[in-house]
């Protein structure tokens, strides 16, 4: 079995996947978390890691070659010379290992400490609060023995 890349059309991968996994053969399409600003509210949505693309692991020999053309969703086996372009276990493992540690990671939540790193309260210990738009975080910090809320760009923080 080796894996291949294939191209779906526009804004269709969920629909191909779906539809290569009813005809029983095995896929692989990495999505990853990304944070989004919608109507001023930020919201966590899953993207594809590769848009356009997803993975299919076939025998050279399966006769469901000849449905993948015609399977709905799916615009075309990448391929050179044409012949399918092979991508090897160790790549694909590679990705799905790297999902993995994304998908752990996250974002900052709530009282989890942080560092400034610039700006007037460069190298201040903080307490993440909240997000404040896209580009901005809240965060407390220890000033004239009392807690101050203060709102700094997102990435001037360090874990």
């Amino acid at each position: 079995m080796t894996w291949y890349a294939l191209q779906h059309k526009p804004a269709q991968g969920d629909r191909a996947l779906a539809h290569l996994q009813n005809q029983d053969i095995a896929c692989f399409y990495p999505k990853v978390p990304v944070e989004k600003i919608k109507a001023g509210k930020r919201i966590q949505k899953l993207e594809p890691l590769f848009p356009g693309y997803l993975f299919i692991n076939l025998e050279q020999t399966d006769p469901a070659w000849a449905k993948l053309r015609s399977t709905r969703g799916v615009l075309r086996v990448v391929s050179f010379a044409n012949k399918p372009a092979t991508i090897t276990d160790e790549v694909i493992q590679q990705v799905k290992d790297g999902l993995d540690s994304v998908q752990q990671q996250g974002g900052l939540k709530p009282g989890e400490a942080v560092q400034l790193s610039e700006g007037p309260f460069e190298g201040i210990s903080a307490v993440f609060q909240a997000y404040d738009g896209e580009e901005r975080a809240i965060v407390l910090i220890d000033f004239m023995q009392m807690q101050q809320r203060v709102k700094v760009p997102v990435a001037t923080l360090r874990v």
